[in-house]
């Protein structure tokens, strides 16, 4: 096994995976494929299985994960390996040529990466492709193994390849409703703590939701309240973020009566969870809004300045109900127009 590794994948690689599982035990199981049958096939029993061979060939990725999840109990060693479309783009042999290299990747990043996602286009893709060399970003392949019953453990890239060491934790959620367009609906927290489906446009990669607690113990909240250094996010979503242009598709929620154009930010059951419980306890009695309190008061986005403004906000309007959504929502306007006030 030991020279099948360094073989395949270099020394590195194999120090890298003998740290994290007995890579030469007979109970560890080492492929090179992109067939599921090939594992599942196997009649031993294992408490590890590496695979060499590349995620980014695999037709079925799920079904792949799914398959290999059903081998293994609870605790026992899922690794896999992937090259990211970064990693992609600095190896390829145009790569030091800036206008060829661009226009070159552009081509590839529609054909390897949107048209495997677009209903008609994907049917092309895979008849001419077979679903080799798709492009992958780190936080989708994630994603995936997590939807799949798999906790993330450590990754590392080595050669340009990222490995990623999981661990079974329970049965693949089997997800047949993952959102890969630009427009898309995330479960957030609203009036009596009922959860809502609230409109944006895309700023992450797919399978992103699945990754929010391991971002947050991975790297903990930044100044704004949001996960910090946060991979997830697409290269124009942080531009959509920060002019507020990914959150237009709430006023669908507002036309729907789901939020109000201003108040508390609609937030996930995992952020409520840290909140102070006296802010818990106002939040769930309005409903949450497109305009935040800090953007109206004209504060910072670090946390504390956004929940004391939530706070403030939320005191006056047990007080005044009719009239401080309207206050508020002059003065965030104002700031946002004179004052260049811009999101976190």
């Amino acid at each position: 096994m030991k020279q099948l590794i360094i073989e395949k994948a270099g020394i590195k690689a194999f120090k890298f995976l003998n740290q994290h599982t007995e890579v030469e035990s007979p109970e560890t199981l080492v492929v090179s494929t992109t067939n599921e049958f090939n594992i599942i096939n196997n009649r031993n029993s294992f408490n590890s299985i590496i695979n060499l061979s590349k995620i980014n060939n695999i037709r079925y990725i799920n079904k792949f994960f799914e398959k290999v999840n059903s081998k293994l109990v609870n605790g026992n060693t899922f690794i896999v390996c992937f090259e990211t479309i970064k990693a992609r783009k600095e190896r390829h042999r145009l790569g030091n040529i800036p206008v060829v290299r661009n226009l070159w990747f552009a081509v590839e990043f529609v054909f390897l990466r949107v048209f495997p996602k677009m209903w008609g286009f994907k049917k092309i893709y895979f008849l001419l492709t077979r679903g080799r060399n798709r492009l992958l970003s780190k936080a989708e392949v994630m994603g995936r193994l997590v939807s799949c019953g798999f906790k993330i453990e450590a990754s590392q890239s080595i050669d340009g390849i990222t490995y990623v060491i999981t661990k079974k934790t329970m049965e693949p959620e089997f997800n047949m409703h993952v959102s890969y367009g630009p427009l898309f609906k995330m479960q957030r927290m609203g009036k009596n703590g009922k959860m809502i489906g609230v409109y944006k446009f895309r700023t992450m990669h797919p399978y992103a939701e699945y990754l929010q607690d391991y971002v947050l113990n991975l790297n903990g909240y930044s100044e704004s309240g949001k996960p910090k250094d946060d991979f997830r996010l697409t290269p124009w979503g942080r531009f959509l973020r920060r002019y507020w242009l990914d959150e237009l598709p709430q006023l669908i929620n507002v036309l729907k009566g789901e939020l109000k154009l201003v108040g508390v930010r609609p937030i996930s059951e995992r952020y409520f969870q840290d909140i102070p419980n006296d802010l818990q306890e106002l939040r769930v009695k309005f409903k949450p809004g497109c305009i935040p309190p800090y953007v109206a008061l004209d504060r910072k986005s670090n946390v504390e300045s956004v929940l004391q403004s939530e706070r403030e906000y939320l005191v006056e309007k047990l007080k005044n109900p009719y009239t401080t959504d309207c206050k508020y929502f002059l003065n965030a306007i104002f700031n946002i127009v004179f004052k260049r006030k811009r999101s976190a």
